[in-house]
């Protein structure tokens, strides 16, 4: 029978920025198993200062207290293993659900980062009110704008060999891939490097513009339900996704030319294992019909994705 299972952040039950195969898991579940991740986000250095009307909420003040080991700039929920994964498989995780579980969040620009590193070399902190029940949100200095939440950072342990990474980058493992197309409804495939697969979930985004140019989304807590489905023997070497309209495609590289060909040849490979296409028929497909959006140009490893509609071809 599929169970549902609930995961708060914690210090337990966090890690601050870092993906490792070593990790053991804080929650395991069975293959159909849904579970609902409850979120925080934001180092110390970007909470709202005394007097403020933002509340820090008495997770993340608990998490900040206990002064976890960080590497990287995301607290990540989990890992969660999947009980029967193993190399070689893939894991599909359905998101269900997604809404904020705060009133506030930030965005922030900080020297050497970004862009425009060399254009904007201060660091400049905006806490922005966001108003859950309008689903919108309104900086102090601009308009109010509609909501569309998505964690930035979903992933699996990353392979063995890759020791402790950051979480700063995207790779084949997924992490922080910042992929606004990856809202409540979409689905998520990774391959699974260790046994248990063990997923991690953070960095919440209250909205976001493809690029993501200044570093940082509507960074804030978010509460999500994914259901695990584990595909045994599916040999998927890079994450890919659907929504109920598009297949997304996805590369990795910190040449943003060398990323666009990721994603065009993983588009390509993809066409051509599920129709009669030959690849160079595929390749001017791709030309005629899909859609290339830059994701991210700032985790180092940026990012482009390939947004193929359903029903053009299969």
């Amino acid at each position: 029978m599929m169970a549902h299972h609930r995961l708060t952040s914690a210090p337990d039950t966090i890690r601050f920025g870092m993906f490792d195969a070593a990790f053991d898991p804080v929650l395991t579940v069975a293959s159909g198993d849904s579970v609902t991740f409850e979120c925080v986000s934001g180092g110390v250095e970007v909470m709202p200062p005394e007097g403020s009307p933002y509340a820090v909420p008495p997770a993340l003040r608990a998490i900040h207290a206990s002064k976890p080991e960080r590497i990287g700039p995301h607290i990540l929920t989990g890992p969660v293993a999947i009980a029967g994964a193993e190399p070689g498989d893939m894991l599909e995780a359905r998101i269900e659900a997604i809404a904020p579980n705060n009133d506030w969040g930030y965005c922030a620009v900080r020297p050497l980062a970004g862009t425009l590193p060399e254009d904007f070399p201060e660091r400049y902190v905006s806490h922005i009110a966001v108003d859950r029940a309008r689903g919108v949100c309104k900086p102090d200095w601009g308009p109010e704008l509609p909501l569309a939440p998505f964690f930035g950072t979903m992933g699996v342990a990353p392979p063995a060999r890759y020791g402790r990474l950051s979480s700063r980058e995207p790779r084949e493992h997924g992490g922080n891939m910042d992929n606004k197309e990856f809202t409540a409804g979409a689905t998520l495939y990774l391959p699974v490097w260790v046994p248990g697969a063990n997923f991690s979930v953070g960095d919440g985004h209250g909205r976001q513009g493809d690029g993501e140019v200044c570093v940082n989304a509507l960074e804030m807590g978010l509460t999500g339900t994914f259901t695990f489905i584990l595909h045994k023997g599916a040999d998927l070497r890079w994450p890919r996704a659907e929504t109920p309209t598009h297949h997304i495609l996805m590369g990795f590289n910190e040449d943003l030319d060398l990323a666009m060909k990721q994603a065009l040849r993983q588009t390509i490979d993809f066409i051509v294992a599920r129709s009669a296409l030959t690849r160079v028929q595929a390749y001017q497909f791709c030309s005629l019909a899909v859609d290339f959006r830059v994701t991210q140009t700032v985790n180092g490893e940026k990012g482009v994705h390939a947004l193929l509609a359903k029903g053009l071809l299969f």
